[in-house]
């Protein structure tokens, strides 16, 4: 990698002590932990900042509106109707549009990139799957009409509207698919090769990327409008006071996760800004209920007692400084019909009196597995000081993000405190995680925690399937409070998005729905 970096690029990821210069004017430094990337193939990544990269690399037919997120705008279609049939649309594409390799986008990509995502199954499919396609039928539901137009359909029973915010979810991005069959090999769709490349047409593409140390994106010389910027250099780094420290140095223009202590420290130094945008994420405590070793993770006796063991407002206020504020419903602050009551507080006496009654015994030990990152070793720590007060031990095990990701996804662990982000902004993205788990479906967050629920996966559909405003606002709620009164998931914390930034840094902005920068729209 070091023969293709320039000697700008070169210096900016360099950590010398001695000399601290500008970072070059082009070219914007970003001080984040990479350790969590698994993939940069839009028919696989699920993670927080290979995911969020996808927005600077690729398009989708439509997007959610950058001001108001609530709203779709068109993206690579210019407009779309109603088909020939209850369950389609006709999409008229964006004419001259070209790929960062050079390929003009047809209709051909579009079905592509949907039937590859499909067909590949990887971790994000489940959301392409809500409009019922699998492998066996991905291919009857597109008609190419031409090379600026198709139509797509789609067979669950959900209105055009919810089609369309699925297909304003990253798995929806469309691909350069002579690009990716060029790199494709043993029937992969170029997954391999595309797990550390990019074929997009957005504002930039993937330069290089060299895992947990950096990933280089350059300006693609195709898209229109062109990229303030030349390249975006993400550089890993592990720990959150070399971060802090890079930002203040100049070393680096921007710097996430540092954590509420770094941040605190931050807020006031000179040619340093904090900036505050919204966010989706919403971090719960799931136990396993299927784990073998710990029988008491089925039982919701721990389930119940759990809510009136975490000390919400001390995590909020004090701990987390008010960084992160205290919701305690599946659907985020910002989404249409989002609970917003906290029936949950910090109750020993009650917490042991539901534990004893459900034949949970003093002592019961589990261990909780997080990401050895801020926030989550700090909340890790008050969670095993507030359960010990009821003699519930919890054993802390840090790991990697990527690691975290991987025991998740298969069932490995016995408790886990992360966090779950929107896919797209409508509840049935967070419904179908959270209350949908059946027999040969997606591997959803409730399949993760084991959890059988027919009946709530049978609400959840039938949410998804209700055209009617209001009716379809009324039964999220239901789900929310079934959801917030019993289940395997203690909703604890809604964050906020904390940025670090030199204040020549212009232009900064991202959505409820993403994680980072729209680096499109950053200057210097």
């Amino acid at each position: 990698m070091r023969k293709l970096l320039s000697v700008a690029i070169a210096s900016a990821l360099a950590f010398s002590t001695a000399v601290h210069a500008a970072t070059p004017a082009d070219t914007l430094v970003v001080a984040i932990p990479l350790d969590g990337i698994i993939s940069f193939d839009p028919a696989e990544s699920f993670e927080t900042v290979s995911t969020s990269s996808l927005i600077d690399v690729y398009q989708g037919l439509v997007a959610s509106d950058r001001d108001d997120p609530r709203k779709l705008v068109p993206e690579l279609a210019t407009t779309w109707q109603p088909g020939s049939s209850e369950h389609s649309l006709v999409f008229t594409l964006k004419p001259g549009v070209k790929f960062a390799s050079g390929n003009a986008f047809t209709a051909d990509d579009v079905i592509y990139s949907f039937t590859r995502a499909v067909k590949l199954n990887k971790t994000p499919a489940f959301i392409l799957g809500e409009l019922g396609w699998t492998a066996e039928n991905i291919d009857a539901q597109f008609t190419r009409i031409s090379d600026d137009k198709l139509e797509l359909r789609w067979v669950s029973p959900i209105g055009s509207d919810l089609a369309l915010r699925l297909l304003s979810a990253p798995v929806a991005s469309i691909v350069d698919s002579k690009l990716a069959q060029q790199h494709a090999s043993n029937n992969d769709y170029g997954n391999g090769w595309l797990r550390t490349h990019s074929a997009g047409s957005a504002a930039f593409s993937i330069k290089n990327y060299v895992p947990q140390q950096a990933l280089v994106l350059e300006q693609n010389p195709q898209a229109q409008p062109a990229a303030k910027l030349k390249r975006v250099i993400l550089k890993g780094v592990a720990d959150a006071g070399s971060r802090r420290l890079l930002l203040e140095q100049g070393d680096a223009d921007v710097a996430y996760e540092l954590g509420a202590d770094q941040f605190d420290a931050i807020k006031n130094k000179p040619g340093i800004k904090v900036a505050n945008f919204p966010s989706s994420l919403i971090y719960y405590l799931g136990f396993n209920t299927q784990d073998k070793q710990q029988p008491a993770l089925g039982n919701p006796a721990l389930w119940q007692a759990a809510r009136w063991l975490v000390d919400y407002d001390s995590l909020s206020n004090q701990l987390l400084k008010g960084q992160y504020q205290v919701h305690q419903a599946f659907l985020p602050q910002g989404f249409d019909g989002a609970l917003t009551d906290k029936p949950f507080k910090l109750d020993v006496a009650k917490a042991k009196q539901i534990l004893q009654q459900g034949g949970i015994k003093p002592g019961t030990r589990f261990s909780l597995t997080i990401v050895n990152q801020p926030p989550y070793t700090d909340v890790a720590q008050a969670l095993q000081a507030s359960f010990a007060k009821a003699d519930i031990d919890i054993q802390i095990q840090p790991v990697a993000e990527s690691e975290l990701w991987g025991k998740m996804r298969s069932r490995n662990f016995q408790s886990i405190f992360i966090y779950w982000g929107a896919d797209y902004v409508d509840p049935n993205t967070n419904a179908s995680t959270f209350a949908y788990n059946v027999p040969g479906g997606p591997k959803t967050l409730a399949w993760r925690t084991g959890w059988e629920i027919p009946k709530l996966s049978a609400q959840t559909r039938a949410a998804a399937a209700e055209s009617d405003v209001q009716k379809r606002q009324a039964l999220y709620g239901e789900l929310q409070k079934e959801i917030q009164q019993n289940s395997p998931y203690v909703v604890t914390l809604q964050g906020q998005k904390l940025v670090g930034l030199r204040d020549n840094v212009q232009g900064a902005k991202q959505g409820i729905g993403t994680s980072m920068l729209w680096y499109d729209q950053v200057s210097k």
